[in-house]
């Protein structure tokens, strides 16, 4: 009986980190787009004859981008590993990451202007 109610208590504590992973993936972006967007609008107002800032915004906001997806994988693969370790979860984990896998790379040939495999010019 013990080891049910304490195999019961870890997998409430897993439930918990990887919703916990979740929201602060969420707050990170949500964060990370008001601050961004805030000094973007900053510096346009005060600068309107210069828009040199507008590529540090979509910088900005593309590597919090990519930040909230790992994050984001993360959470799926906890709970997919240890809590809902079944053939079709697994299934799903594994296109969720293709998914974000592929939406990494098109940030990061975004934000740099290449592909992650190729060599900085």
């Amino acid at each position: 009986m013990r080891i049910i109610e304490f195999s019961e208590k870890v997998t409430q504590w897993i439930e918990v980190a990887a919703l916990a992973l979740e929201v602060l993936a969420v707050a990170i972006i949500v964060g990370s787009i008001i601050y961004s967007t805030g000094r973007y609008l900053y510096y346009r107002a005060t600068e309107p004859s210069k828009d040199v800032h507008y590529g540090e915004y979509k910088v900005i906001i593309g590597k919090t981008l990519l930040l909230g997806l790992e994050i984001l994988v993360a959470a799926d693969i906890v709970t997919t590993v240890a809590i809902e370790a079944t053939f079709e979860s697994i299934a799903i984990l594994g296109l969720l990451v293709l998914i974000r896998t592929f939406l990494s790379w098109s940030l990061v040939v975004e934000i740099e202007g290449r592909w992650p495999w190729q060599k900085e010019t």
